[in-house]
């Protein structure tokens, strides 16, 4: 089983890289800067559904670690691991209340990402005034926290019971619960 769970981390990894690649090249939010949907984050929400916090974690740092690395450059790294880091213990503590759906936790996720990546700018450019960007942020978080969570919430719902099996997952996981 270890194996099967290795190679999935693997797969959804490369998943996430793909779409986040894809993002930089046709950004679909363009003219507002930093705004972007991040659907190579449905891949994290995913696993952090299907296989825990421990993986999805593993999937976010080495797809933020590895695009950075390929696409990016060390600020766009430092503010990626910021917003994914804050947004995951975000959403591991609202997945944890059962209150919400995937979609859900995805927006409190999208929220609380793009808060944490202008505290990241706040302190790296060592200016207050960034701070007046956060009304725009929190309500671009909130529709790229549904358009995710919507991706991640079928995703979850179509992985097939073969893959749940050879992953450990009860179908009381899968369902979100």
């Amino acid at each position: 089983m270890r194996t099967h769970r290795t190679a999935y981390l693997g797969i959804f990894t490369a998943l996430a890289m793909i779409l986040s690649y894809i993002e930089t090249v046709f950004p679909f939010l363009g003219g507002i800067p930093g705004v972007k949907i991040g659907i190579a984050n449905s891949m994290s929400l995913s696993v952090l559904y299907l296989m825990g916090y421990q993986a999805a974690f593993l999937i976010a740092v080495f797809r933020i670690v590895l695009t950075g690395i390929l696409f990016g450059n060390a600020a766009s790294v430092l503010y990626s691991l910021g917003g994914a880091v804050f947004s995951l213990i975000i959403m591991i503590l609202v997945k944890k209340t059962e209150i919400f759906s995937v979609v859900g936790t995805s927006i409190a996720g999208g929220i609380s990402h793009n808060i944490a990546q202008l505290l990241v700018a706040t302190l790296l450019v060592e200016n207050l005034s960034v701070l007046y960007y956060l009304p725009v942020l929190l309500i671009s978080g909130a529709v790229a926290g549904l358009v995710v969570g919507v991706v991640s919430q079928e995703l979850v719902k179509r992985i097939p019971g073969r893959i749940l099996d050879e992953l450990g997952v009860n179908s009381l996981e899968k369902s979100g619960k």
